[in-house]
């Protein structure tokens, strides 16, 4: 639930009677958007102590802003359940958007203006209460640390006016927007990828319409999403020409569905704490399932090395969204944390040109850089044409090739803007269960805080690098016996702080070491590679949850108490392979991740629908 404060800003000369209308107005849009109470007047550290009491967010708003209502109750009904104001485009402007974030602009190239209404998450509040009484409320919010989601009207009207000519026409403005049409084309989102672009939201919409008119929930859809990805996975697995065929079309429509139930949830407004999770889970399965209907597919028709790239695609497909998570929230910490970089830095440069691309939108130069990561809708594209006219091997030797050159650009890139960045953020959370260590790690080794940890998480990945290459090419399977080595190693700086420049770096380094090891263990063996494949995919769920349930807001729960960790699996399967037991210790191992994957999920699932 929400408290609402209707507050009068300085400088309003609106007659009394137009100006009672206007605020009447706006508190029926304030218990529209979900506010239990809507308290009048200048009586903010009185709405703040109600919230605080009653554990509820505080929706702000002037009694002078003309808008479609809807805006309101997009600012109160944020994913996460994060602060939220309001603001437009403006050149003049004395704040800036950064990744959909509001941060200050302290070098004066503001580029956007408040527009008086902000949501704050109860967990905020004790700023608000510390800003209350200073001149720039908003002001005062960002200097104390304050980074909220920036809410645009973009298509919509919001302007606060002073006078009766400027309500007049900003009624006028208002009125002239189609509400309904202009959300659901807010639903899509703004700076999506290439192809999601011009081959998906061009028209998805229209299934987003239809879905809200049909009562379907993006749960719903995203069930629906699954269903169309598994079965494109087993038209792969049959491998003839017409389901290849079929297959293609059959993912491309899931893509357009896994589109759809997120532009659902922003249309209607259906956000829960776990929603965002399935879906991020959902989309990784999917992909992963598609690889192995391609290999086992390819396999089908006689096609060596289709498994191997199947590995190699699932392996580097997740180290790259390792990256991408703590990339992330590096740069969201340093938006959090403003640090005057270097400006003759080439990490400052290239973040400079960085922006300048993005200002340039809809250029080739715009459109490169969108592309040339590599992109989950590029992805699902690249497979589904390439299945549907020429075979699984050559779509997952596709994904390897661009995945491995979109991992190198991205990677280089982001290490020189991370090292001009100047701050860290694998030491903000709880460091230990974003490395997934085990009790071995969190009791023994982690005791000593000897080593730096991404020197010596980069030496593990070496080890697993090498063990594999070798076993490829010679017989020196001495290699796997001495793997308590670089594990302990790995493990010796994890009660360390991590905060150096690159140690985000960190959990993408143990994912890829791991999974190596697996891969080894596999050549090891011999284990069957789908068996092999199977124990990766319960691996990559695993880690998947862990970084969604942060990215999403979900509770943690019991989801990061893991009984093994990366160190205890490790040590595990290697002694069962050599005892001669490789493929019995993948599968068990498989078994034991993916069962407390599951009980683990479902568990937290169930108590979210209770609560």
């Amino acid at each position: 639930m929400t408290v609402a404060l209707l507050y009068t800003p300085a400088g309003t000369a609106l007659p009394s009677s137009e100006a009672a209308q206007l605020a009447g107005e706006l508190s029926r849009a304030l218990h529209a958007a979900g506010a239990s109470t809507v308290i009048r007047g200048d009586k903010l550290a009185a709405a703040v102590r109600q919230a605080r009491d009653s554990g509820e967010q505080l929706l702000i708003c002037p009694d002078n802003l003309v808008a479609h209502h809807s805006l309101l109750w997009t600012l109160a009904t944020e994913p996460a359940g994060r602060s939220s104001v309001l603001v437009m485009a403006d050149e003049s402007g004395g704040l800036k958007e950064d990744r959909g974030r509001i941060v200050p602009a302290t070098d004066g190239g503001g580029t956007t203006r408040f527009l008086g209404a902000m949501c704050i998450a109860p967990a905020d509040l004790p700023l608000l209460e510390k800003a209350a009484g200073r001149p720039d409320l908003l002001a005062a919010l960002l200097e104390d640390g304050l980074v909220p989601i920036a809410t645009r009207p973009r298509t919509l009207r919001a302007q606060q006016v002073s006078t009766p000519a400027e309500l007049v026409a900003a009624r006028q403005s208002v009125a002239a927007v189609d509400e309904d049409a202009a959300r659901l084309r807010l639903a899509v989102k703004e700076q999506d990828d290439f192809f999601t672009t011009y081959a998906v939201s061009s028209w998805s919409p229209l299934v987003t319409k239809a879905a809200a008119r049909l009562g379907l929930t993006p749960t719903a859809v995203t069930g629906l999403s699954v269903l169309f990805a598994g079965a494109a996975a087993l038209a792969f697995w049959q491998a003839s020409r017409p389901l290849m065929i079929l297959g293609g079309i059959l993912l491309y429509l899931g893509f357009v569905l896994d589109c759809v139930d997120g532009q659902l949830a922003r249309y209607t407004r259906k956000f829960d704490a776990f929603g965002g999770w399935l879906d991020t889970m959902a989309d990784r399965a999917k992909e992963y399932a598609v690889y192995a209907g391609l290999a086992a597919g390819a396999e089908r028709v006689g096609l060596p090395y289709a498994w191997p790239l199947a590995i190699t695609a699932i392996v580097l497909q997740t180290a790259r969204h390792m990256t991408d998570t703590w990339y992330g929230a590096l740069h969201d910490e340093a938006a959090a944390r403003p640090v005057q970089p270097s400006a003759a830095g080439v990490g400052a440069r290239l973040t400079a040109a960085s922006v300048k691309a993005q200002s340039q939108r809809g250029s080739l130069i715009y459109w490169g850089k969108k592309i040339v990561v590599f992109p989950i809708g590029e992805r699902w594209a690249l497979m589904a044409l390439l299945a549907a006219f020429t075979n699984g091997r050559i779509a997952l030797a596709a994904v390897v090739g661009f995945g491995l050159l979109a991992a190198a650009y991205t990677l280089a890139l982001r290490s020189l803007r991370a090292l001009s960045m100047r701050v860290s953020v694998l030491n903000t959370v709880d460091t230990m269960r974003h490395r997934d260590d085990g009790p071995l790690v969190r009791s023994v080794l982690s005791r000593s805080g000897l080593g730096h940890p991404l020197p010596l998480a980069a030496a593990f990945l070496l080890y697993g690098l090498s063990t594999v290459t070798l076993l490829l090419t010679t017989d020196v399977r001495w290699l796997l016996a001495i793997v308590a080595l670089p594990v302990a190693l790995a493990g010796l700086p994890a009660g360390s702080r991590h905060g150096g420049a690159l140690d985000w770096l960190v959990p993408a380094a143990l994912r890829a070491a791991e999974y190596l090891v697996v891969v080894a263990v596999g050549l090891y063996g011999p284990v069957p590679p789908a068996v092999v494949f199977l124990l990766l995919f319960t691996l990559a769920l695993r880690h998947y949850d862990l970084t969604a349930r942060m990215e999403k807001g979900a509770p943690a729960t019991a989801a990061g108490r893991a009984l093994l960790g990366w160190d205890g699996r490790v040590l595990l399967l290697v002694v069962a392979a050599l005892l001669g037991y490789a493929t019995a210790g993948t599968v068990v191992l498989a078994a034991l991740v993916g069962g407390a994957f599951l009980v683990t999920a479902t568990r937290d699932w169930r108590a979210s629908r209770v609560h």
